[in-house]
């Protein structure tokens, strides 16, 4: 691709639908490289609307608000950061010529749990945990008896960072999980997933990057490794690299090219894989960058937001992690239209450390407001470390 210069009609504009803390770190990459980026979120003055050239408040499941702002915008690429879009509408633009990231079907599939789950299963035939699909509370209970057993993940088909999902051991919870699943999701489709669960060791993200090689060429590349700690299904804490066998580090990166060569364009997937041993299940795929894998901020050469920039616009990549690093989520703590920070000076002490502070304008207890970067000679280390550095960061409300 030829990159022109922002704000002349020789511009190469990027729209992002979606512009939270990820989306941010997205917008300064591409900017790097001269691209005009206009940001799009639900809600005013989003983290990436901070640093885009243009932003936009808009219901981006509304196809006609969608439509008409691409019209207006005609941007050269789309690159949707969350789940909730109007897929139709998208479908639409790129036929109309607009390149959508990393493609149309990809986004429809992995917005939607039931899609995805199902490529996975049953057209690829990558290992997964035992799943259902329920349209009721009755229907859900039917599938737990069946077959799913207790403990199990209730999860809604379409959803983000957690919500909607809980973990249940018995018939008791069944209600309380399908009310939870049906308010959390982005999109109230009326499904909820209710999966088995598998008695793993462990649980990574493995960065995929499908980009152009010197010969214009795609080719896929994987990043180290990323482990993490969940609580209600959002990450606390990631560290790279997670140290795993030869076997199952392989059949990872065949089960992530296998689903990544499915889903097709250019871009950073992010592949969630439950291991133990050398036995290695696909759990879930994100087509950008993933909350995880903010430990590339201190841990490789070029972050997952760079190399997402990178392979969009058709520019070599490089995956190389420079030392071990781990990352830890600075909460907001407290309900607060006006929060201000205090401890950045104690936390930025911790030598090899560094913070990001997202700039949301609202916080509330659990929502992810920043989060620390500290990189050591070993993830355990850096790990320690991380968790001190996001502890001494004091929200006030």
């Amino acid at each position: 691709m030829i990159i022109g210069s922002p704000l002349t009609p020789s511009a190469t504009k990027v729209m992002l639908l979606g512009s939270g803390e990820l989306g941010k770190e997205v917008i300064i990459a591409l900017q790097r490289y001269g691209v005009e980026v206009i940001a799009v979120d639900r809600y005013e003055n989003a983290p990436g609307h901070q640093v885009a050239h243009r932003a936009y408040t808009i219901d981006m499941t509304d196809a006609q608000a969608l439509k008409a702002l691409v019209n207006q915008e005609k941007p050269h690429l789309i690159v949707p950061e969350i789940e909730a879009l109007n897929t139709d509408a998208l479908a639409d633009i790129e036929r109309d010529g607009t390149t959508v990231i990393p493609t149309v079907k990809a986004v429809q599939l992995t917005m939607n749990r039931e899609g995805i789950r199902k490529l996975a299963a049953e057209t690829l035939n990558l290992p997964t945990s035992p799943y259902a699909f329920a349209r009721s509370e009755t229907e859900l209970q039917a599938a737990i008896d069946a077959g799913i057993g207790y403990p199990c993940f209730i999860k809604p088909t379409m959803s983000s960072s957690g919500k909607g999902q809980s973990r249940i051991t018995q018939a008791s919870e069944v209600k309380a999980a399908w009310d939870y699943a049906a308010a959390g999701g982005r999109v109230n489709q009326g499904v909820v997933i209710v999966e088995g669960q598998i008695a793993f060791d462990y649980e990574i993200t493995l960065l995929t990057v499908r980009a152009k090689n010197a010969q214009s060429e795609i080719q896929t590349y994987f990043c180290e490794p990323i482990g993490h700690v969940q609580e209600k299904g959002d990450y606390v804490e990631s560290w790279q690299p997670q140290i795993m066998t030869a076997a199952a580090l392989t059949s990872a990166q065949h089960i992530a090219k296998t689903m990544t060569d499915a889903l097709g364009g250019l871009g950073l997937f992010g592949v969630e894989l439950f291991v133990k041993g050398d036995q290695v299940w696909f759990s879930e795929v994100s087509p950008r960058p993933h909350d995880t894998g903010m430990v590339t901020m201190c841990s490789q050469r070029l972050s997952e937001f760079e190399l997402h920039a990178r392979a969009i616009l058709g520019l070599p990549v490089d995956v190389a992690m420079t030392k071990p690093g781990a990352s830890a989520v600075i909460y907001g703590g407290a309900e607060s239209k006006q929060l201000s920070y205090d401890g950045v000076a104690d936390a930025l002490a911790i030598p090899n450390s560094d913070i990001r502070l997202f700039g949301k304008p609202e916080s509330y207890l659990r929502r992810r407001m920043g989060v620390a970067l500290v990189t050591a000679d070993n993830t355990d280390e850096a790990r320690k470390q991380a968790k001190l550095a996001a502890s001494l960061v004091k929200t006030k409300a």
